[in-house]
């Protein structure tokens, strides 16, 4: 899987990293129990210290994307993510809570937040039967 990475983005280089494998599950490029490569093999790659993949990787580990073995490496967890409960819906309220109130002071319509969403969701759906 290709990994884009913006340097010069404000958006610190782990998250951009764990935002790039989750869109890689989401669209079926990495498959559940697929391997990842170590932390020092993906830092040596992509060219970025081995602590940012690390917390990169801790943070998919916690949220249930991928497993963490000492002897198998790191895989993407072949069960999935846990499904969406409650929690997770407050968190996505959170998350979207500011991004709906800046596109709201710049002028976007409900209908146009409505059909980007409609669209970023038949990409992923587009990618995934590929």
């Amino acid at each position: 899987m290709y990994m884009k990475l913006d340097f010069e983005s404000t958006e610190p280089i782990y998250t951009q990293l764990k935002h790039q494998i989750i869109a890689g599950i989401a669209k079926k490029e990495l498959k559940p129990g697929e391997d990842l490569p170590s932390v020092r093999v993906m830092a040596s790659d992509i060219g970025i210290n081995l602590h940012t993949v690390s917390k990169a990787y801790q943070q998919l580990k916690q949220e249930g994307f991928i497993l963490i073995h000492r002897q198998k490496g790191v895989v993407i967890n072949p069960d999935g993510p846990p499904k969406a409960d409650e929690e997770y819906r407050n968190k996505l309220a959170n998350m979207l809570h500011p991004v709906i109130a800046e596109s709201i002071c710049r002028g976007i319509t409900k209908q146009e937040f409505m059909e980007l969403c409609d669209q970023l969701f038949v990409e992923f759906h587009e990618e995934r039967r590929r």
